[in-house]
């Protein structure tokens, strides 16, 4: 069954959004465990429609409305979005939020080996990957009236307290390496270092689409976890995704030999952010790679609570997901140090 009542969206849709013309049909992505996803087809065009899970929630969570405001504000800059249309916060109408936007044509890797591409083709995808990195965190944040998009300074301090909760709120059995590995971060929190800046939150290859026929980023996807915040925190995640193993479930490159592949070495991706932001090194990133594989544990415990509570967009990958918390906590100590 489609969770989604799709003559109530064709009919809200109807109203509200210029050029819609039925009839409607809807197809559920089968990725998105968070937020559920779906393309929306009709005769005249193609649109994508995200949507806040159904059931009971945690406070803060599912944030499609601050997904809709940050590509919204985003449009008209060097971070390539898509075009944001409809914003529905009346839950009365399909269960719960949900925004449409452009659906943007283009091609998505989930697998960071990019089995498709020569050498050359994967550098230039890594590449691009690292520039739109940089743009997101060059964004003029009052320019785009973002400023209040999140609380500035102590960026990791805030984010260790809501992501602890977070895990506690959904915790299902003790994992030791997790309760360590928090009392590791609180321990080594570095100092602030004022340092503020539009954050994807979960910046990784996955949640890009590139243009059909060139090197080039069409898309950033996924904003649910956006804020103002340490950019740092993007970096760090972009290497922890790289220090899983390679395949369906780590989508990851441990083991790989990346120079013969063409893609770059963690500091090699490191250096051209450096550049890319004129810096000259990244502080503590012992911290900050730890503190990455420790908010992912948190964020999969509660993708396996909400596929025990049958709430989640697809259960069993959801649990799949889920079994991962301890291995994540583990690579968090590992990175501490």
């Amino acid at each position: 069954m489609l969770p989604l009542d799709v003559a109530a969206v064709e009919g809200w849709l109807a109203d509200r959004l210029d050029g819609f013309e039925g009839p409607l049909e809807a197809h559920k992505f089968a990725s998105g465990q968070s937020n559920p996803t779906f393309l929306l087809k009709t005769p005249a065009r193609d649109y994508v429609l995200r949507r806040k899970p159904p059931g009971q929630l945690l406070k803060s969570a599912h944030a499609v409305d601050r997904e809709f405001l940050v590509q919204s504000a985003l449009a008209d800059t060097d971070v390539p979005v898509p075009q944001m249309h409809v914003l529905c916060e009346d839950d009365s109408v399909t269960g719960s939020m949900f925004y449409v936007m452009e659906a943007v044509a283009g091609r998505n890797f989930d697998d960071p080996r990019l089995p498709g591409l020569d050498p050359e083709g994967r550098a230039a995808v890594f590449e691009q990957m690292n520039r739109v990195l940089a743009a997101i965190h060059s964004v003029d944040v009052g320019a785009v009236g973002l400023s209040d998009f999140g609380k500035p300074g102590d960026y990791y301090a805030r984010q260790l307290d809501r992501w602890t909760k977070q895990y506690r709120a959904t915790e299902t059995e003790a994992v030791a390496d997790m309760d360590a590995l928090i009392d590791w971060l609180h321990a080594n929190m570095p100092p602030d270092d004022g340092k503020v800046a539009l954050v994807h939150g979960d910046y990784r290859l996955d949640n890009l689409l590139f243009a059909p026929g060139a090197p080039r980023v069409a898309a950033v996807l996924d904003w649910e976890l956006s804020t103002l915040g340490h950019p740092y925190a993007d970096l760090a995640g972009v290497i922890m995704q790289w220090r899983l193993p390679p395949g369906k479930e780590g989508r990851g490159l441990e083991g790989v030999d990346r120079r013969a592949l063409g893609i770059p070495e963690d500091e090699e991706f490191i250096a051209s952010y450096c550049e890319r932001m004129g810096l000259t090194e990244i502080e503590r990133f012992d911290f900050r790679l730890a503190f990455a594989f420790f908010r992912m544990a948190a964020i999969l415990q509660g993708v396996k609570k909400r596929a025990l509570d049958g709430n989640a967009s697809n259960p069993d990958q959801g649990l799949r997901m889920g079994a991962m918390v301890p291995e994540f906590a583990r690579r968090g100590l590992d990175a501490a140090g």
